[in-house]
């Protein structure tokens, strides 16, 4: 007969293995995702957005969004296409699925007007899912940004902590 505390042990070792494998296989749509540390304390100024880079890997890519400050709240959308914030033009950017990234509240420029990210703002990329990405928006408290892929993406999001990222997983 199995101890009632290995059973206990079991059942949550592999609830959480099930869920971890859910939330990655999972299929794209809107979710959002808000950091620990902006919903426990107050916060006084902006988040500064500086930077977005990417990397391909063995089963996955990942998208990183650099900032300094804290990690606002998140939201990662699929859109059916991309457009830039305020003047409503498309991103041309080749793909079939799209994914809009937004942060709020977050600025991609200082107090004076002047822009403090230092990333690319329209960039085509030949990784294994990721195609395309795009600064898309610095509008009122939104910074936005678009990525590409050519199938439907599968993805987790989370972030880091020292330096301050967020950080979006796409799975091959």
């Amino acid at each position: 007969m199995i101890h009632p505390r290995l059973r206990q042990f079991v059942a949550l070792a592999t609830g959480a293995l099930l869920a971890a494998c859910l939330s990655f296989a999972a299929p794209a749509s809107a979710s959002t995702h808000t950091a620990a540390a902006a919903q426990t304390q107050p916060q006084t100024q902006t988040p500064l957005v500086v930077n977005a880079r990417w990397g391909g890997h063995a089963t996955f890519d990942r998208i990183v969004i650099d900032l300094q400050g804290y990690v606002p709240t998140v939201t990662v959308t699929p859109v059916s296409q991309l457009i830039y914030d305020g003047s409503g033009k498309p991103v041309p950017l080749a793909g079939k699925h799209f994914l809009e990234i937004r942060l709020n509240p977050a600025a991609a420029h200082n107090d004076a007007g002047e822009s403090v990210y230092k990333g690319p703002k329209l960039q085509k990329i030949y990784l294994s899912k990721l195609k395309g990405m795009a600064l898309t928006g610095d509008y009122e408290g939104y910074v936005t940004f678009g990525a590409a892929f050519d199938t439907l993406p599968y993805y987790r999001a989370y972030t880091l902590h020292s330096p301050e990222r967020f950080v979006l997983d796409i799975a091959h």
